[in-house]
């Protein structure tokens, strides 16, 4: 029961920090120091990237209908310009397949560390805020809806999403800010970064399963099928805040609390 009550507090934790630009990946690393999972840890590494999967069934659920091109509802060309939306999604998900293939057990052995972390949430903190400031009181956006999105376009988001390997950065956080730096909208690079996440993720856990293989205990499968549930549940409502908020407010919010957060993290370890 203890763990299972940990397993809870975990996934709620990844169904807010996957979506809002913050970085998962740091808030665990906090998390892990006071929660300790008395598990396997094969188990635990498998369980931190399937949770994701609860995350990834929020976006589908949520966007089911603008991203199914099979819709009876749409005309023609609205389920060609469905088509053409997931064409864009695969471009822009090349670099981070390619570099997570490559790097991604050195990022793991070398960079999953609570310094490189701190640095990843302070410096995008930093480039948050400078973003934002930069496009105070200016209206040169070039990107304000998804039919203005090239697959060039897409595919240099995707070269940002590709930084999301190193731990800290946050996957939501680096193609958002990339969406930003190339004229997009907020709103746009928020949602096209929820399309992104789909194909990105449900690879990383296919790959993670794999490698894993299915060797679960009984206790281990309710813990995963919890934490999906609960992943699920959660980040349903983190998606909705997020594109309630930047409606009507920026991402310096976020800027500065990975600041803060970055900077608690690099106290906390230098004094522990």
């Amino acid at each position: 029961m203890i763990e299972l009550i940990k397993i809870f507090i975990l996934s709620i934790v990844q169904g807010i920090t996957e979506w809002l630009p913050v970085s998962s990946t740091g808030h665990m690393i906090l998390i892990d120091e006071f929660l300790r999972l008395n598990l396997r840890p094969e188990f635990i590494e498998m369980f931190l990237v399937l949770v994701q999967l609860g995350s990834i069934f929020a976006v589908i659920v949520i966007y089911f209908t603008k991203l199914n091109p099979f819709s009876g509802k749409k005309t023609k060309e609205a389920q060609k310009q469905t088509w053409i939306i997931w064409f864009k999604v695969v471009v822009a998900s090349i670099p981070a397949v390619i570099f997570g293939l490559i790097l991604n057990d050195y990022m793991d052995e070398y960079f999953y560390n609570p310094w490189v972390v701190s640095v990843a949430l302070i410096v995008y903190g930093f480039v948050f805020i400078w973003i934002e400031n930069k496009h105070q009181g200016k209206h040169s956006l070039t990107i304000d809806s998804m039919d203005d999105l090239t697959y060039l376009h897409a595919f240099k988001i995707g070269l940002f999403q590709a930084l999301s390997i190193i731990p800290g950065t946050s996957r939501s956080g680096s193609t958002i800010i990339g969406g930003l730096l190339i004229g997009m909208d907020r709103n746009v690079a928020t949602e096209f970064s929820f399309y992104m996440s789909i194909p990105v993720m449900f690879g990383a856990s296919f790959l993670k399963l794999v490698k894993f293989g299915f060797d679960f205990s009984h206790a281990e499968l309710i813990y995963l099928l919890s934490g999906m549930l609960i992943a699920f549940i959660v980040s349903l409502i983190a998606i909705k805040f997020l594109l309630n908020y930047i409606r009507r407010n920026d991402f310096k919010v976020f800027g500065y609390y990975r600041i803060v957060l970055g900077s608690l993290v690099i106290l906390y370890f230098l004094f522990n």
